[in-house]
């Protein structure tokens, strides 16, 4: 009887360990998002070139600049204007329309799966 209570207790503590790790998972993301929310400077687009290099757009103001980040440098490659650019999806962000949650994304990829059908055919 006693190898089950410390079953048991070994068995509450994980499960207070997962909470709490879960717990501060979700309070450092919601600190790194009001953080991170700023009205003057946002990545737009960002594409990996190689190792440790990537091309990004940035939005500095109305002005996009296409800058080449390394692992400790940063270059300006060009200053690109709004009518430049391909795709203006990114501006509904910034509009207060509504994000879809993680649950109506994965209904939508639900509803798109097949049906199981039964064998009685």
């Amino acid at each position: 009887m006693e190898s089950f209570f410390q079953l048991l207790g070994a068995l509450l503590i994980f499960a207070f360990v997962i909470l709490l790790t879960y717990l501060t998972t979700r309070w450092i993301a919601g600190f790194q998002k009001v953080r991170s929310h700023n009205k003057n400077l946002r990545i737009v687009e960002t594409m990996g070139i190689g190792n440790n290099k990537m091309i990004s757009i940035v939005e500095a103001g109305t002005v996009y600049l296409v800058v080449s980040v390394g692992k400790d440098e940063v270059h300006l490659l060009a200053q690109l204007t709004r009518e430049q650019l391909k795709d203006y999806s990114f501006e509904q962000e910034n509009q207060g329309e509504p994000q879809e949650s993680f649950s109506e994304i994965l209904k939508k990829i639900k509803d798109k799966l097949p049906k199981k059908q039964d064998g009685n055919e």
